[in-house]
């Protein structure tokens, strides 16, 4: 028997739109959408339904989770409103496994549990990070001020001054929406940041975009190099030195933050880009270029947050600075039986979703006995090496201590699990299939084709996965444009023609400027029909 803390193998905690948010639960805003299109976030064997929009508001990610549990018939097995009050391994752990656990129901009422192994997957947007003590005055601002996980609306702020410090996806998603009714709205950030967007080329969903043929390049060409070819392309769109956004390091040495409309905002002057704050006084702020701000009435600190486990054992796993020794970020290493499982526990560069179930399809494994962990030294050695890659990559931060690349850390965890793709294979089996996992975006499905948990419907589903992508659009008849017929080539064919001629009568030039007629009837035969 397992226990998964929180719900599913699936961080539905995140969706939580409630006006006052519960202590050590995550929350979000009303208008939240989903930073990743939905065939990139689904579960690698049930489609998002095609009618869904590729960037789903918060309130659909809930229904397609709902959708999941029903098709699966998994609701029966959850039990809601139940608080984990302790996690603790029993007295015959290194024999059984087993752990005790100590719930709470909704009612208040306590119950003891033995579960065979648990799944941990709480996430890491539980605890707001609120580094009240990094700006002087704070305790005498007359405004308000508040952790951007508290934030739920805009309309109380009509016509008001609103500081947000922080630049990341919460951040500049709660600026662009405030800056729409308040007086002014100014965005402070340390760093800036390089702005991605949810539209790529030709209007299709960036995320989906990318894949094992970039994941290639990016690892085979130098680091600069690569983050360089990147960023002219995000300058094309705007340029971020312009904007007072360009951060002093590379592209993919830092979370990127994903906003459609905040150039627009910084363009139309409803948000003010400014450095970072250096004091508070009154209701006055302070920025580190000596700018002053007066009469301001909100500050929202979108600064992030920090995770813990405060029902588990510190000897079984700590937390400091918001690490976590983890073999491939699943597993404590020096648990005598690995029984214990942090499920999404990544930053991802790209969707959590499919990545935590990969994750859960490896630890459930793990838990049968179908797959084996290495000694503890050499899960030891990946730990050490992954931390090592992180800080010479990414600028130094407590967000930075979790970062994974969508398709690298896929790969690695399905190599685990035996279902990796090969992509040689494929080609020379089934080129049309290998090329589209090849030259196609990496969607979960390619995790179904082959090895444990195979799934029919995989091939399928990755060879329509452009139809669902359309047809949400799909709302009005556009009719097709009538061919335009083009004069060019026929143009190109007769002075071809014209020249050739001319080459072969050139002795007789003098003749034909006398009179024409002649050689214009002998090349009209060879002339296109205009």
């Amino acid at each position: 028997m397992f226990l998964v803390i929180n719900l599913i193998v699936m961080m539905m905690l995140v969706l939580l739109v409630q006006e006052n948010p519960e202590a050590d639960r995550a929350s979000i805003y009303h208008s939240v959408i989903i930073n990743t299109s939905k065939e990139m976030m689904c579960f690698s064997d049930f489609p998002i339904p095609a009618h869904f929009p590729n960037y789903m508001h918060n309130s659909l990610i809930m229904d397609y989770f709902r959708m999941y549990a029903d098709h699966f018939q998994l609701t029966k097995h959850i039990r809601f409103n139940t608080k984990v009050l302790q996690v603790k391994q029993r007295s015959d752990f290194s024999q059984s496994g087993q752990w005790d656990i100590e719930t709470e129901n909704k009612e208040g009422k306590k119950e003891k549990h033995i579960f065979d192994a648990v799944m941990i997957c709480i996430g890491h947007h539980c605890q707001p990070n609120l580094p009240l003590h990094d700006f002087p005055g704070i305790d005498t601002f007359k405004g308000q001020f508040f952790h951007s996980r508290d934030y739920k609306t805009p309309e109380q702020w009509r016509d008001k001054k609103v500081v947000v410090i922080g630049i990341g996806n919460s951040g500049g998603d709660i600026a662009v929406e405030l800056s729409k009714v308040t007086k002014q709205l100014y965005l402070s950030t340390r760093r800036g940041a390089w702005i991605l967007n949810r539209v790529g080329d030709n209007g299709l969903p960036l995320d989906m975009l990318f894949n094992r043929a970039i994941e290639l390049l990016k690892n085979v060409l130098p680091f600069n190099f690569f983050s360089g070819l990147v960023e002219s392309q995000l300058n094309k769109r705007f340029d971020h030195t312009l904007y007072n956004l360009k951060p002093q390091h590379r592209l993919f040495s830092q979370h990127p933050t994903v906003n459609d409309e905040l150039p627009n905002r910084i363009l139309s002057g409803t948000v003010q880009v400014k450095p970072n704050v250096r004091r508070f006084q009154g209701s006055s702020v302070e920025f580190d270029d000596g700018s002053v701000v007066e009469d301001v009435d909100l500050v929202v600190f979108a600064t992030g947050y920090r995770f813990s486990f405060p029902f588990l054992a510190s000897q079984v796993l700590s937390v400091s600075d918001n690490k976590a020794s983890l073999y491939k970020y699943v597993f404590p290493h020096e648990l005598q039986r690995h029984t214990l499982a942090i499920i999404g526990l990544v930053q991802p560069l790209g969707a959590i979703m499919p990545i935590s179930e990969m994750q859960a399809r490896w630890a459930t494994r793990v838990f049968k006995g179908c797959a084996k962990l290495p000694s503890v030294v050499d899960m030891m050695k990946d730990i050490q090496c992954k931390k090592k890659t992180m800080a010479q990559r990414y600028v130094s931060s407590q967000r930075h201590t979790i970062q994974v690349d969508y398709i690298s850390y896929m790969d690695e965890i399905a190599e685990q699990v035996g279902v990796r793709p090969s992509v040689l294979r494929l080609l020379l089996t089934d080129p049309r299939m290998g090329l589209n996992v090849l030259l196609g975006p990496c969607t979960p499905y390619q995790y179904r084709l082959q090895g444990p948990g195979k799934w029919a419907g995989a091939h399928q589903a990755i060879l329509t996965q452009w139809e669902r992508v359309a047809q949400p659009m799909q709302t009005r008849p556009c009719p097709a444009a009538e061919p335009h017929r083009s004069f060019l080539w026929p143009l190109m064919v007769s002075a071809a023609v014209v020249g050739v001629a001319f080459y072969i009568n050139r002795n007789k030039l003098p003749t034909f400027l006398q009179d024409p007629t002649e050689l214009l009837e002998r090349i009209k035969v060879f002339m296109p029909a205009l």
